[in-house]
């Protein structure tokens, strides 16, 4: 395991020689493509270099192992999340779009969520989102130490969400069923075992939610808790902020 702070980041770059065929953003590219496909684990040197029609050893006049590889791409995907500039909407809309933007990441690119807190998120990308973000916040009010809880509050709705959405995806995917088929094959189970549960059991029948899409249920469930703690910084702000700061 390599020490955190060993960053692709925080090392010169690598010395050129020759004429490398192969530019870095086409070998991150295609680390994408095979990661978005297979995961972390599918990702070697060996089979991103048969992917891209070239050995290994090409690879490395731009990267010299895969943690670095990693390290690249998870900023890479971190650029596809917009964070609006402050003053161009409320707040609480941009915050919204911002949160809304790093949960669509995630989900189109699952295998970021294991890389998170492995080695620093310190690239280009990601380090413009946090400038605009420190800047979205302090618009709002938010100030010292406080911004940077409302921002880890905000990150960890969104990636407590992503994570269980893409874990049960998966899921789906590996029984080769549909989430309704899957659904329905359990309700056997479910309707002989909720009769010793019956604050559950009356739930599930008024609820209507065994009618809905589960595509929309996360989404549901994702917007109405981002919604309810935004609606708690509001009355933060508005009102007796005690100790935080």
């Amino acid at each position: 395991m390599p020490d955190f702070s060993d960053s692709v980041w925080t090392r010169p770059a690598r010395a050129r020689t020759g004429q490398p065929t192969l530019s870095r953003e086409q070998i991150v590219r295609a680390a994408i493509e095979l990661l978005d496909a297979e995961g972390a684990a599918g990702l070697s040197m060996r089979r991103l270099g048969a992917r891209l029609g070239s050995g290994a050893t090409s690879l490395y006049w731009h990267v010299a192992t895969k943690d670095d590889l990693l390290e690249l791409a998870v900023d890479e995907v971190m650029g596809e999340v917009y964070v609006p500039e402050a003053g161009d909407a409320p707040w609480r809309i941009g915050v919204s779009v911002m949160a809304g933007g790093m949960r669509a990441m995630l989900l189109r690119h699952p295998w970021v969520i294991g890389m998170l807190g492995v080695r620093p998120t310190i690239g280009p990308n990601v380090m413009r989102m946090s400038n605009r973000s420190v800047g979205l916040f302090s618009a709002a009010g938010f100030t010292g130490p406080t911004l940077s809880h409302v921002h880890s509050l905000i990150t960890a709705h969104v990636i407590g969400s992503a994570t269980t959405e893409a874990a049960v995806s998966a899921a789906v995917i590996r029984s080769g069923q549909s989430a309704a088929e899957l659904r329905k094959s359990l309700e056997p189970f479910m309707e002989k075992a909720i009769g010793e549960y019956p604050e559950y059991a009356k739930w599930r029948e008024e609820s209507g939610v065994l009618e809905m899409e589960p595509d929309k249920v996360w989404d549901q469930s994702f917007a109405f808790g981002l919604e309810r703690i935004l609606d708690g910084l509001e009355l933060w702000l508005a009102g007796d902020k005690g100790e935080t700061e």
